[in-house]
Protein backbone atom coordinates (compact mmCIF):
# COMPACT_ATOMS: atom_id res chain seq x y z
CA UNK A 1 0.00 0.00 0.00
CA UNK A 2 2.84 2.38 0.93
CA UNK A 3 4.65 1.50 -2.29
CA UNK A 4 1.47 2.21 -4.23
CA UNK A 5 1.12 5.66 -2.59
CA UNK A 6 4.78 6.45 -3.30
CA UNK A 7 4.29 5.45 -6.93
CA UNK A 8 1.18 7.65 -7.23
CA UNK A 9 3.01 10.62 -5.71
CA UNK A 10 5.92 10.04 -8.08
CA UNK A 11 3.58 9.85 -11.08
CA UNK A 12 1.76 13.01 -9.99
CA UNK A 13 5.08 14.80 -9.61
CA UNK A 14 6.03 13.79 -13.14
CA UNK A 15 2.70 15.05 -14.51
CA UNK A 16 3.01 18.35 -12.65
CA UNK A 17 6.60 18.65 -13.82
CA UNK A 18 5.45 18.09 -17.39
CA UNK A 19 2.67 20.67 -17.02
CA UNK A 20 5.16 23.13 -15.58
CA UNK A 21 7.31 22.55 -18.63
CA UNK A 22 4.35 23.29 -20.87
CA UNK A 23 3.57 26.49 -18.99
CA UNK A 24 7.22 27.48 -19.00
CA UNK A 25 7.27 26.82 -22.73
CA UNK A 26 4.31 29.13 -23.18
CA UNK A 27 6.02 31.77 -21.11
CA UNK A 28 9.03 31.48 -23.39
CA UNK A 29 6.90 32.21 -26.48
CA UNK A 30 7.61 35.74 -27.69
CA UNK A 31 4.97 38.24 -26.78
CA UNK A 32 4.86 40.88 -29.54
CA UNK A 33 5.61 44.47 -28.65
CA UNK A 34 3.33 45.55 -31.49
CA UNK A 35 0.42 43.91 -33.33
CA UNK A 36 -0.24 46.12 -36.36
CA UNK A 37 -2.82 46.23 -39.16
CA UNK A 38 -2.18 46.27 -42.91
CA UNK A 39 -4.88 47.20 -45.45
CA UNK A 40 -4.92 45.58 -48.90
CA UNK A 41 -7.87 45.88 -51.28
CA UNK A 42 -7.01 42.98 -53.59
CA UNK A 43 -7.80 39.27 -53.20
CA UNK A 44 -5.60 36.81 -51.32
CA UNK A 45 -3.97 35.39 -54.46
CA UNK A 46 -3.16 38.78 -56.04
CA UNK A 47 0.55 39.74 -56.30
CA UNK A 48 0.21 42.83 -54.10
CA UNK A 49 -1.49 40.79 -51.37
CA UNK A 50 1.16 38.10 -51.59
CA UNK A 51 3.76 40.86 -51.34
CA UNK A 52 2.04 42.14 -48.20
CA UNK A 53 2.06 38.64 -46.72
CA UNK A 54 5.78 38.35 -47.47
CA UNK A 55 6.37 41.73 -45.81
CA UNK A 56 4.53 40.62 -42.66
CA UNK A 57 6.39 37.30 -42.63
CA UNK A 58 9.80 38.96 -42.96
CA UNK A 59 9.08 41.56 -40.27
CA UNK A 60 7.98 38.88 -37.82
CA UNK A 61 11.08 36.82 -38.60
CA UNK A 62 13.57 39.70 -38.37
CA UNK A 63 12.08 41.09 -35.13
CA UNK A 64 11.89 37.57 -33.65
CA UNK A 65 8.14 37.90 -33.22
CA UNK A 66 8.29 41.30 -31.53
CA UNK A 67 6.42 43.04 -34.38
CA UNK A 68 3.43 41.25 -35.87
CA UNK A 69 1.58 42.61 -38.89
CA UNK A 70 -1.92 41.34 -39.72
CA UNK A 71 -2.78 41.66 -43.43
CA UNK A 72 -6.46 42.43 -44.12
CA UNK A 73 -7.09 41.64 -47.80
CA UNK A 74 -10.09 42.07 -50.07
CA UNK A 75 -10.79 45.67 -49.10
CA UNK A 76 -12.12 44.63 -45.68
CA UNK A 77 -10.78 47.84 -44.12
CA UNK A 78 -12.30 50.12 -46.76
CA UNK A 79 -11.48 51.52 -50.18
CA UNK A 80 -8.11 53.15 -50.83
CA UNK A 81 -9.26 56.69 -50.12
CA UNK A 82 -10.73 55.78 -46.74
CA UNK A 83 -7.65 53.66 -45.96
CA UNK A 84 -5.37 56.67 -46.53
CA UNK A 85 -7.55 58.77 -44.24
CA UNK A 86 -7.38 56.05 -41.58
CA UNK A 87 -3.59 55.93 -41.97
CA UNK A 88 -3.46 59.68 -41.41
CA UNK A 89 -5.24 59.52 -38.07
CA UNK A 90 -3.69 56.20 -37.02
CA UNK A 91 -6.69 53.89 -37.41
CA UNK A 92 -4.62 51.63 -39.71
CA UNK A 93 -0.87 51.04 -39.41
CA UNK A 94 0.21 49.97 -42.93
CA UNK A 95 -1.32 49.81 -46.39
CA UNK A 96 -0.62 49.26 -50.06
CA UNK A 97 -2.29 51.89 -52.24
CA UNK A 98 -2.13 53.24 -55.77
CA UNK A 99 -0.35 56.56 -56.20
CA UNK A 100 -3.49 57.71 -58.07
CA UNK A 101 -5.22 57.91 -54.71
CA UNK A 102 -2.21 59.26 -52.79
CA UNK A 103 -1.76 62.03 -55.38
CA UNK A 104 -4.98 63.61 -54.14
CA UNK A 105 -3.02 64.39 -50.94
CA UNK A 106 0.46 64.84 -52.47
CA UNK A 107 -0.03 66.48 -55.91
CA UNK A 108 3.62 66.04 -56.89
CA UNK A 109 2.91 62.32 -57.34
CA UNK A 110 0.74 63.20 -60.35
CA UNK A 111 4.00 63.41 -62.29
CA UNK A 112 4.44 59.63 -62.01
CA UNK A 113 1.04 58.86 -63.48
CA UNK A 114 1.05 61.25 -66.40
CA UNK A 115 -0.27 59.63 -69.59
CA UNK A 116 2.27 58.06 -71.94
CA UNK A 117 5.17 59.12 -69.69
CA UNK A 118 7.25 55.94 -69.94
CA UNK A 119 8.64 54.01 -72.87
CA UNK A 120 8.13 50.76 -70.97
CA UNK A 121 8.54 48.85 -67.72
CA UNK A 122 12.35 49.14 -67.59
CA UNK A 123 12.13 52.91 -67.99
CA UNK A 124 9.74 53.22 -65.05
CA UNK A 125 11.89 51.13 -62.70
CA UNK A 126 15.00 53.00 -63.75
CA UNK A 127 13.25 56.19 -62.60
CA UNK A 128 11.76 54.82 -59.37
CA UNK A 129 14.96 53.11 -58.23
CA UNK A 130 17.16 56.12 -58.93
CA UNK A 131 17.51 59.67 -57.55
CA UNK A 132 14.13 60.72 -58.98
CA UNK A 133 12.34 57.98 -57.05
CA UNK A 134 14.20 58.92 -53.87
CA UNK A 135 13.14 62.54 -54.33
CA UNK A 136 9.49 61.46 -54.49
CA UNK A 137 9.92 59.32 -51.38
CA UNK A 138 11.19 62.43 -49.59
CA UNK A 139 8.10 64.45 -50.54
CA UNK A 140 5.74 63.11 -47.87
CA UNK A 141 6.58 65.59 -45.11
CA UNK A 142 3.49 66.84 -43.29
CA UNK A 143 1.21 64.20 -44.87
CA UNK A 144 1.12 61.89 -41.81
CA UNK A 145 2.21 59.13 -44.20
CA UNK A 146 5.57 57.33 -44.39
CA UNK A 147 6.50 55.76 -47.77
CA UNK A 148 8.30 52.42 -47.54
CA UNK A 149 8.61 50.89 -51.01
CA UNK A 150 7.29 50.89 -54.59
CA UNK A 151 5.08 48.04 -55.81
CA UNK A 152 4.43 47.13 -59.44
CA UNK A 153 0.96 47.46 -60.97
CA UNK A 154 1.81 47.03 -64.62
CA UNK A 155 0.52 49.18 -67.46
CA UNK A 156 -3.09 50.26 -67.79
CA UNK A 157 -4.86 49.67 -71.09
CA UNK A 158 -8.36 50.25 -72.46
CA UNK A 159 -10.97 47.54 -72.91
CA UNK A 160 -14.42 47.81 -74.43
CA UNK A 161 -17.73 46.09 -75.07
CA UNK A 162 -18.43 48.12 -78.21
CA UNK A 163 -15.64 46.82 -80.46
CA UNK A 164 -11.89 47.10 -80.90
CA UNK A 165 -10.24 50.46 -80.20
CA UNK A 166 -7.81 50.71 -83.09
CA UNK A 167 -7.56 54.48 -83.40
CA UNK A 168 -8.19 57.68 -81.48
CA UNK A 169 -11.43 58.09 -83.43
CA UNK A 170 -12.75 54.86 -81.86
CA UNK A 171 -12.64 56.53 -78.42
CA UNK A 172 -15.24 59.15 -79.36
CA UNK A 173 -18.45 58.87 -77.39
CA UNK A 174 -17.39 55.84 -75.34
CA UNK A 175 -18.33 55.87 -71.65
CA UNK A 176 -15.16 54.75 -69.88
CA UNK A 177 -15.02 53.88 -66.20
CA UNK A 178 -12.19 55.63 -64.37
CA UNK A 179 -10.81 55.79 -60.85
CA UNK A 180 -11.88 58.76 -58.76
CA UNK A 181 -9.01 60.87 -60.05
CA UNK A 182 -9.34 64.27 -61.69
CA UNK A 183 -6.28 63.59 -63.82
CA UNK A 184 -7.73 60.36 -65.21
CA UNK A 185 -11.11 61.96 -65.84
CA UNK A 186 -9.50 64.82 -67.76
CA UNK A 187 -7.29 62.41 -69.71
CA UNK A 188 -10.27 60.36 -70.85
CA UNK A 189 -12.05 63.54 -71.96
CA UNK A 190 -8.95 64.67 -73.85
CA UNK A 191 -9.01 61.35 -75.74
CA UNK A 192 -12.61 62.01 -76.80
CA UNK A 193 -14.45 59.66 -74.43
CA UNK A 194 -16.72 60.32 -71.46
CA UNK A 195 -15.24 59.46 -68.04
CA UNK A 196 -17.52 57.67 -65.58
CA UNK A 197 -16.19 57.45 -62.00
CA UNK A 198 -17.37 54.14 -60.58
CA UNK A 199 -16.45 51.84 -57.71
CA UNK A 200 -14.22 49.01 -58.90
CA UNK A 201 -16.66 46.39 -57.65
CA UNK A 202 -19.44 47.79 -59.86
CA UNK A 203 -17.52 47.67 -63.14
CA UNK A 204 -18.59 44.16 -64.20
CA UNK A 205 -22.29 44.93 -63.90
CA UNK A 206 -21.74 48.36 -65.46
CA UNK A 207 -20.18 46.73 -68.53
CA UNK A 208 -22.89 44.08 -68.59
CA UNK A 209 -25.80 46.53 -68.46
CA UNK A 210 -24.32 49.16 -70.76
CA UNK A 211 -23.98 51.78 -68.05
CA UNK A 212 -20.39 52.00 -69.30
CA UNK A 213 -18.87 50.95 -72.63
CA UNK A 214 -15.43 50.21 -71.31
CA UNK A 215 -12.82 50.63 -68.62
CA UNK A 216 -9.04 50.66 -68.26
CA UNK A 217 -6.75 48.51 -66.19
CA UNK A 218 -3.84 46.08 -66.25
CA UNK A 219 -3.84 42.47 -67.44
CA UNK A 220 -4.23 40.80 -64.01
CA UNK A 221 -7.16 43.01 -62.97
CA UNK A 222 -8.89 42.56 -66.34
CA UNK A 223 -8.55 38.80 -66.00
CA UNK A 224 -9.10 38.26 -62.26
CA UNK A 225 -12.33 40.30 -62.21
CA UNK A 226 -13.51 38.43 -65.32
CA UNK A 227 -14.22 41.73 -67.06
CA UNK A 228 -13.05 39.99 -70.25
CA UNK A 229 -16.30 38.01 -70.19
CA UNK A 230 -18.35 41.14 -70.90
CA UNK A 231 -15.75 43.40 -72.55
CA UNK A 232 -13.71 41.23 -74.90
CA UNK A 233 -11.88 43.97 -76.82
CA UNK A 234 -8.55 44.88 -75.19
CA UNK A 235 -6.25 47.58 -76.60
CA UNK A 236 -2.57 47.70 -75.65
CA UNK A 237 -1.88 51.42 -75.49
CA UNK A 238 -0.16 51.49 -72.04
CA UNK A 239 -1.51 54.98 -71.38
CA UNK A 240 -0.27 54.89 -67.80
CA UNK A 241 2.12 52.92 -65.65
CA UNK A 242 0.94 53.81 -62.18
CA UNK A 243 3.19 52.36 -59.47
CA UNK A 244 1.85 51.62 -56.02
CA UNK A 245 3.22 52.33 -52.58
CA UNK A 246 3.56 50.57 -49.28
CA UNK A 247 2.82 53.18 -46.62
CA UNK A 248 3.02 53.39 -42.84
CA UNK A 249 1.02 55.70 -40.61
CA UNK A 250 3.24 58.45 -39.21
CA UNK A 251 1.66 57.95 -35.77
CA UNK A 252 2.63 54.26 -35.86
CA UNK A 253 6.10 55.05 -37.17
CA UNK A 254 6.74 57.45 -34.30
CA UNK A 255 6.07 54.67 -31.77
CA UNK A 256 8.65 52.32 -33.26
CA UNK A 257 12.27 52.12 -32.20
CA UNK A 258 14.97 52.98 -34.73
CA UNK A 259 15.86 49.27 -34.89
CA UNK A 260 12.29 48.29 -35.78
CA UNK A 261 12.05 51.08 -38.36
CA UNK A 262 15.20 49.91 -40.12
CA UNK A 263 13.98 46.32 -40.15
CA UNK A 264 10.58 47.35 -41.52
CA UNK A 265 12.11 49.46 -44.30
CA UNK A 266 14.42 46.61 -45.29
CA UNK A 267 11.57 44.08 -45.27
CA UNK A 268 9.39 46.44 -47.33
CA UNK A 269 12.12 46.64 -49.98
CA UNK A 270 12.56 42.87 -50.04
CA UNK A 271 8.80 42.32 -50.30
CA UNK A 272 8.68 44.81 -53.20
CA UNK A 273 11.23 42.76 -55.20
CA UNK A 274 9.22 39.63 -54.42
CA UNK A 275 5.97 41.32 -55.53
CA UNK A 276 7.59 42.46 -58.77
CA UNK A 277 8.56 38.89 -59.65
CA UNK A 278 5.04 37.69 -58.86
CA UNK A 279 3.57 40.51 -60.91
CA UNK A 280 5.61 39.58 -63.97
CA UNK A 281 4.49 35.95 -63.69
CA UNK A 282 0.85 36.86 -63.08
CA UNK A 283 0.79 39.32 -65.99
CA UNK A 284 1.92 36.61 -68.41
CA UNK A 285 -0.58 34.09 -67.00
CA UNK A 286 -3.45 36.58 -67.17
CA UNK A 287 -2.68 37.58 -70.76
CA UNK A 288 -2.53 33.93 -71.79
CA UNK A 289 -5.89 33.17 -70.15
CA UNK A 290 -7.55 36.16 -71.77
CA UNK A 291 -6.21 35.34 -75.22
CA UNK A 292 -7.29 31.69 -74.89
CA UNK A 293 -10.77 32.89 -73.91
CA UNK A 294 -11.07 34.42 -77.38
CA UNK A 295 -10.65 38.10 -76.54
CA UNK A 296 -9.56 40.44 -79.31
CA UNK A 297 -6.24 42.09 -78.41
CA UNK A 298 -5.24 45.16 -80.43
CA UNK A 299 -1.84 46.84 -80.32
CA UNK A 300 -1.72 50.44 -81.53
CA UNK A 301 0.79 51.12 -84.28
CA UNK A 302 3.42 53.81 -83.65
CA UNK A 303 1.59 56.51 -85.63
CA UNK A 304 -1.72 55.96 -83.88
CA UNK A 305 -0.10 55.84 -80.45
CA UNK A 306 1.48 59.20 -81.21
CA UNK A 307 -2.01 60.60 -81.85
CA UNK A 308 -3.09 59.40 -78.40
CA UNK A 309 0.01 60.99 -76.86
CA UNK A 310 -0.62 64.31 -78.59
CA UNK A 311 -4.27 64.34 -77.48
CA UNK A 312 -3.24 63.77 -73.85
CA UNK A 313 -0.36 66.29 -73.91
CA UNK A 314 -2.40 69.18 -72.37
CA UNK A 315 -2.53 67.20 -69.10
CA UNK A 316 1.14 67.97 -68.52
CA UNK A 317 0.53 71.71 -68.51
CA UNK A 318 -2.61 71.46 -66.39
CA UNK A 319 -1.29 69.15 -63.68
CA UNK A 320 2.48 69.37 -63.72
CA UNK A 321 3.52 72.82 -64.95
CA UNK A 322 5.63 73.35 -61.82
CA UNK A 323 7.40 70.01 -62.26
CA UNK A 324 8.64 70.43 -65.84
CA UNK A 325 12.26 69.78 -64.84
CA UNK A 326 11.35 66.47 -63.19
CA UNK A 327 9.34 65.39 -66.24
CA UNK A 328 12.26 66.26 -68.51
CA UNK A 329 14.57 64.18 -66.30
CA UNK A 330 12.16 61.24 -66.45
CA UNK A 331 11.91 61.41 -70.23
CA UNK A 332 15.68 61.75 -70.55
CA UNK A 333 16.09 58.57 -68.48
CA UNK A 334 14.06 56.73 -71.12
CA UNK A 335 16.41 57.85 -73.88
CA UNK A 336 19.61 56.75 -72.14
Amino acid sequence: MIKKKIFCLWAAALILSGCAGVFQGKEKETEPDFVLTYAENQAEDYPTTQGADKFAELVKEKTEGKVEILVNAGGSLGDEKSVIEQLQFGGIDFARVSISTVAEYIPKLNVLQMPYLYTGREHMWKVLEGPIGTDFMNSFGGSSLVPLSWYDAGARNFYSTAGPIESLDDMKGLKIRVQESELMMDTIQALGATPVPMAFGDVYSGLQTGEIDGAENNWPSYESTRHYEVAKYFTLDEHTRVPELQLAAQSTWDKLTEEYRNIIRDCAQKSALYERELWDEREKTSEDRVRRAGCVVTELDAGEKERFQEAAAPMYEKYCSEYVDIIDDIMDAGRQ
